[in-house]
């Protein structure tokens, strides 16, 4: 959360003449709700059953960038599918920039607790290890502009090829 997905994948997407998709936009666009409102009703495991049918759909495309929550990797399904057609990228913060980040927001639903810091942390010691073992390329995005990242980035995946 707060690591920039959305915008680094859109610019990303814009230099590299690909479509941009952000899993949590596109079921917010399916559902007519806001993921917040998800989370209150179906709960996280219903967020998450929308997710993964998100993320296997968009999957099949190609020529695209996409954008996940954050979560989408606590699911072997998702991390399958994610491996298997794309270049798996994990941007790297520091948990006080996230809280920097998302202090003031309203529409995370697993940081409206009294203790947002711990559950940013709580998160990380599960997602962590996750993100390190499916990424293909992991960028640190600590205090750095978003024309930054994609420039590194770019780089990154030519050297790939």
């Amino acid at each position: 959360m707060g690591a920039g997905k959305s915008t680094i994948g859109r610019r990303l997407a814009k230099q590299l003449h690909k479509e941009f998709f952000d899993s949590d936009q596109e079921i917010e666009k399916q559902t007519g709700a806001l993921i917040s409102l998800i989370f209150e009703i179906e709960g996280e495991e219903g967020f998450r059953d929308r997710e993964s049918r998100t993320i296997d759909d968009l999957t099949k495309r190609k020529n695209i960038v996409l954008a996940t929550g954050g979560g989408a990797v606590l699911r072997e399904k998702n991390r399958r599918a994610l491996r298997r057609n794309g270049t798996v990228v994990y941007l790297q913060i520091p948990i006080d920039t996230q809280l920097q980040r998302t202090r003031r927001t309203k529409h995370r639903p697993l940081l409206q607790t009294d203790d947002p810091e711990k559950k940013l942390r709580a998160l990380m010691r599960v997602r962590e290890p996750i993100y390190r073992q499916e990424a293909d390329i992991i960028i640190r995005c600590n205090n750095r502009s978003p024309h930054s990242v994609v420039s590194e980035l770019v780089r990154k995946l030519t050297d790939q090829e």
